[in-house]
């Protein structure tokens, strides 16, 4: 469940946030509400994560948001909720490595007396994307010290670029999106799995959709924007 929600939230965490002015291709305006819909390899709803922008401040050059994040498995049970900061500037956005680690979830282990270590380098989405363009790689890692035993989780994500313009059309709307791609890498207590994902970025709106491959090239899941408003 760990390492699902950890690749859940840095690869899929490319959503809808933002500000116009500040981020290009992610509307930070408090009151936004974005809603995504994951389907499996074989189109079957497997959950709903609900997105929606609390408060926006500036200070100095930067502009940071506050939102709240809840995620319902298929049968509309809620399995965890959360809140982010995500900063941005003139340059476009950073999304804190910390941040995607749910509150809720590391309160959880801090009751039961674990002692968790986060660290990592921030997901950058910069605002001149161009096809061809090569991105930041950024990771995360997790260590749970649990007394007679740990655990160390960590998520790799590489090769990022931008590889066309394409429209997209989901529930939403139709958006005219750049498509990034991506390499990630996820390790749990010693075993590895490699995945390949697609996202794509529409102006304004912040991830439209996004879709994640196994490395043989068979689809694992996909994600996509069923609802939103700002």
């Amino acid at each position: 469940m760990l390492t699902s929600t950890l690749i859940l939230l840095f690869v899929g965490f490319q959503s809808g946030l933002a500000q116009d002015g500040c981020s290009k291709y992610y509307p930070m305006v408090e009151g936004a509400t974005f809603q995504y819909t994951m389907y499996n390899k074989k189109g079957k709803t497997e959950g709903v994560t609900d997105y929606t922008i609390t408060d926006v401040g500036s200070d100095g050059g930067t502009t940071t948001a506050t939102f709240d994040m809840k995620y319902t498995d298929d049968k509309g049970k809620e399995l965890f909720n959360s809140d982010y900061n995500i900063s941005c500037s003139e340059n476009g956005i950073k999304i804190d490595y910390e941040s995607l680690f749910p509150t809720a979830m590391m309160k959880q282990y801090e009751d039961m007396g674990m002692e968790m270590d986060i660290k990592g380098s921030d997901i950058r989405i910069p605002n001149d994307l161009s096809v061809g363009k090569e991105l930041e790689d950024a990771n995360v890692t997790v260590a749970i010290d649990m007394g007679a035993m740990k655990m160390n989780f960590s998520v790799d994500m590489t090769d990022r670029k931008v590889e066309k313009t394409e429209s997209v059309t989901t529930p939403a709307g139709t958006f005219d999106c750049y498509l990034i791609t991506e390499h990630n890498t996820s390790k749990t207590m010693g075993a590895t799995q490699e995945t390949d994902n697609k996202v794509w970025l529409a102006e304004g709106v912040g991830m439209v959709k996004q879709e994640m491959y196994k490395k043989n090239g068979d689809l694992m899941s996909r994600s996509e924007l069923t609802k939103f408003s700002k």
